[in-house]
């Protein structure tokens, strides 16, 4: 395993980059930029209707972001007309064929030029409606494989998929790859076309009934859970990022070198360009930031469990040494790489709550009223049964009281609008922490046996392994919480 130099084989290369306004696709993107400013071209797809838009979204959502003020610095008054000879908006969706690019001679130009291929492209939510999270998750990956196999010089396809994939597995985690048909469930098979035609049939009916945009809306967001949970997925996210997985897989074999990128919970910069950038409110960060507000007194999570969190510029960092190793690869196979720190730096969900509380107790965010906002101590309840007792005591109790105020002649319209704002409330948070519970409860750990491999031979045959640095190791968890991922929350999410 060779890596030589990564400058150097970046050094005129002509890049297809995916879901270019995400945040870890931003953080790719800048940093080729910055280590590499005689890269050819990077193509940067944007869910666009046209040319016009697909440049403001770059404007707006990529340059324009602080995580390019280290670049825009290097570049000073040249930053614009260097982005400008560099990267090209490419206006597309990549839940269409051809990932929806309608400019001909512009596709011909990219089947003919682009020879490295990263998809980020996602949709995230945990309940997203199950016909968007299939067309972008699913058969948006085929599409993009399609596209890659029409191009003359790719070398490697990069796909950011997501450790969770793994649904809700415990023990030792390997990095094994999905076989087409896999279920989570014994007794099931994953039928993806059976999948599509079932949404498709859902859809028509939901039409024909003329139902409401937000009916269909809570419809397909709850389809989509229950398909997932039949199949022994928790939640639409992983169950459709699991079957694109299958369909690139199946689809890629002797084809073209296929990179799948597993990360695991994706927190703010640990270094590159700078500490602490982040974009968004991200998997633990809900819990951090609803603290913060003082407006979170109790969670469920069992304090013992390790959250497996890795900082954004080490996965970007890991994604650009696979896909260098993998573009040098003579004949094409697939690799799945682990990227987390569950296995050889684990981070306890006791050290999360420890670190919150000591970080807004003594940086305290401020009121409306410019008053410092209290926290108390997180409580945790380390089982989905005790949390639900707390929270009937909390809210059930005052629900009945006011529904009894409601039914007597001490009806007032105020205990209604307090009935119904408390019941919306209620509703809300056991929902989220129905959703989270297959994480905040996860008993596995991810081997990151081919991810150490990487970093290993990096160590030796990259001269320039140490501005890429992923090793999970490395992390001094109480430094990175305390001086740059909360402080990064407070400033860029927070603020």
């Amino acid at each position: 395993m060779e890596l030589g130099s990564i400058v150097e084989f970046l050094n005129n290369k002509s890049i297809l980059v995916i879901g270019a306004a995400g945040f870890l696709a931003k953080i790719f993107v800048e940093k080729i930029l910055r280590v590499q400013p005689e890269v050819k071209k990077l193509y940067l797809l944007l869910r666009a209707v046209d040319t016009k838009s697909a440049e403001e979204r770059l404007q707006n959502e990529v340059i324009g972001k602080a995580l390019f003020d280290v670049l825009r610095e290097q570049h000073g008054a040249s930053f614009l007309s260097f982005i400008s000879e560099k990267v090209s908006p490419v206006p597309g969706d990549i839940s269409c064929v051809d990932l929806g690019i309608k400019d001909s001679l512009l596709k011909e130009q990219m089947w003919n030029e682009v020879d490295t291929v990263i998809n980020f492209a996602a949709t995230t939510n945990f309940d997203e409606r199950y016909d968007v999270a299939l067309g972008i998750n699913t058969t948006g990956a085929l599409h993009l494989l399609n596209f890659v196999k029409k191009c003359n010089h790719v070398k490697v396809l990069v796909h950011l998929s997501t450790a969770y994939v793994c649904g809700e597995d415990g023990g030792l985690i390997k990095e094994k790859p999905f076989r087409l048909g896999t279920a989570k469930k014994s007794t099931k098979v994953t039928d993806i076309g059976m999948e599509k035609k079932l949404v498709e049939e859902k859809l028509r009916n939901l039409h024909s009934e003329h139902a409401e945009k937000s009916a269909v809306t809570t419809y397909m967001k709850d389809y989509g859970i229950k398909r997932a949970r039949m199949h022994g997925w928790p939640n639409t996210y992983v169950f459709t990022k699991a079957m694109g997985e299958m369909l690139l897989v199946h689809h890629s074999r002797d084809t073209v070198p296929l990179v799948i990128l597993r990360p695991t919970m994706v927190t703010s910069t640990y270094q590159e360009p700078f500490p602490g950038w982040i974009e968004g409110v991200r998997t633990i960060d809900g819990v951090a930031v609803s603290y913060a507000k003082g407006k979170l007194k109790a969670f469920p999570c069992n304090p013992k469990l390790t959250v497996d969190v890795i900082p954004a510029d080490m996965v970007i960092n890991a994604l650009i040494m696979a896909m260098v190793e993998y573009a040098n690869r003579s004949t094409p196979s697939e690799i799945i790489y682990h990227v987390g720190s569950s296995l050889r730096n684990p981070f306890k969900f006791s050290n999360f709550q420890e670190l919150i509380h000591r970080y807004f107790v003594q940086n305290p965010l401020i009121d409306k009223d410019g008053k410092p906002i209290k926290v108390g101590k997180l409580t945790a309840f380390s089982s989905m049964a005790s949390f639900r007792i707390y929270m009937a005591i909390r809210y059930s109790l005052a629900l009945k009281a006011f529904h009894l105020a409601i039914n007597t002649v001490l009806f007032h319209k105020s205990y209604k609008d307090k009935y119904i704002a408390l019941e919306t409330k209620l509703k809300r948070g056991m929902r989220l922490a129905e959703l989270y519970e297959p994480y905040v409860f996860f008993k596995g750990i991810f081997d990151d046996a081919n991810s150490e491999k990487l970093q290993i031979a990096a160590t030796k045959t990259c001269r320039e392994a140490h501005a890429f640095n992923f090793d999970p190791t490395s992390i001094n968890w109480e430094a990175y919480m305390m001086d740059a991922h909360f402080p990064g929350l407070v400033k860029h999410v927070l603020k």
